[in-house]
């Protein structure tokens, strides 16, 4: 086994366990602490197919200001641990199968896509000619893209402090 074999099912382990763990975990933090596990561990996984952009991004965006924001929402509207349920007769006799099924169908559909695809993808880009795309010919998108997330944040903390003050 190389190393590389060995790092990615580590890493695929520790993708999973925090799936496992965001789906299981009472407390809504403790899921988003989760969640920011898996995207780590999928930002090591690009990191191993070379995709170093992608990874970067994944971090940035997604395990710090989308997770940021999650957290902000969950302390915003104060929730607090979840109560566990018996599951109900529908969600045990017709969600178990659909689960399954899907499963099933997920597996297929991998497996058939993994049978088609190339050893190497044709076009390679690098991430100076992305860059270059993103702060050349997107950049009215991406600042705008900043500018709202800046407004929903700003937004919020208003609603937040009304509520406080009444």
């Amino acid at each position: 086994m190389t190393a590389q074999i060995a790092v990615f099912l580590v890493l695929a382990a520790v993708a999973v366990a925090g799936a496992i763990s965001l789906i299981l975990q009472r407390h809504p933090i403790h899921s988003a602490l989760s969640l920011i596990t898996v995207m780590v561990a999928l930002a090591g996984l690009y990191l191993l197919q070379g995709a170093e952009f992608v990874a970067a991004v994944q971090i940035i965006v997604y395990g710090g200001a989308i997770m940021v924001l999650f957290v902000f929402v969950i302390m915003l509207l104060n929730a607090g641990e979840e109560e566990r349920t018996n599951m109900s007769s529908m969600a045990h006799y017709v969600g178990v199968p659909l689960g399954v099924v899907f499963v099933i169908e997920m597996a297929y559909w991998i497996g058939r896509a993994t049978l088609h695809m190339n050893a190497r993808a044709s076009g390679v880009v690098s991430t100076r000619d992305l860059s270059n795309l993103l702060f050349r010919e997107y950049v009215f998108p991406f600042e705008l893209t900043s500018f709202l997330i800046l407004i929903a944040l700003l937004g919020a903390l208003v609603l937040a402090r009304r509520e406080e003050s009444e």
